[in-house]
């Protein structure tokens, strides 16, 4: 299972990418790994305010339907439109072209783990 070193990462299994105030964000192998295959995911609103911690969008898969927490607080600036109609990149690319959302943070943010911090909590 691939955790790239350059990402942090939450114990609900979304990753991030922090680029100054930017935090962009998606789901971690793992948890597309766990979903199964991904049909539809549910954006959040651009503009729309989130909070560290509280679901922001839902990712559903022929298993189950799952919530997507934000792991920073602030506003989304932009979302991965070409998930509308091909949400399988969460599954064939979830570090890149399966990017869920962008958020431009404002303080507040979930405890983020590092690559062998969270690869650490996968063995638990």
């Amino acid at each position: 299972m691939s955790i790239p070193s350059d990402l942090l990462y939450t114990k609900e299994h979304e990753w991030v990418r922090e680029e100054g105030d930017v935090a962009t964000c998606g789901i971690s192998e793992h948890a597309q790994e766990a979903l199964g295959d991904i049909v539809f995911v549910e954006l959040p609103e651009v503009g729309a305010a989130v909070e560290a911690g509280k679901p922001f969008a839902v990712v559903e898969s022929v298993k189950a339907v799952s919530d997507v927490y934000a792991p920073v607080s602030g506003e989304v600036i932009e979302t991965n439109s070409q998930l509308e109609s091909s949400p399988e990149l969460v599954n064939t690319d979830c570090y890149g072209e399966g990017w869920i959302a962008k958020i431009r943070g404002s303080g507040g943010r979930t405890e983020l783990l590092d690559a062998a911090a969270y690869a650490t909590f996968l063995e638990e």
